[in-house]
């Protein structure tokens, strides 16, 4: 058995950590499905654009290693260029 982790971001605030045990030759995308996220968080997009192992993009048949965090990145809720400069107006205009 092969120990690993799964991290997606539940909200802006939280993030999940699941830890499973899977057997050796098991896909990212069965491990998914194993740990029952679908189930309790509907509302993730989960797929092939958007999951990785430690920050590289990988598919659903990626076989996982021992110790390996599967990761689920969803789409920005802000643009952050945007974000910033909106963050600097107002510091801006409240140091004066």
């Amino acid at each position: 058995m092969l120990k690993i982790e799964l991290a997606f971001s539940v909200s802006s605030h939280e993030v999940e950590l699941v830890r499973l045990s899977v057997n050796e030759g098991t896909t990212v995308g069965q491990a998914i499905e194993q740990s029952g996220i679908r189930g309790r968080y509907p509302q993730l997009h989960i797929g092939a654009d958007n999951t990785g192992i430690f920050g590289k993009l990988c598919s659903d048949a990626t076989v996982l290693a021992e110790g390996d965090r599967i990761e689920i990145y969803q789409a920005l809720r802000a643009d952050p260029k945007d974000a910033r400069r909106k963050r600097a107006m107002r510091q801006g205009t409240a140091r004066k």
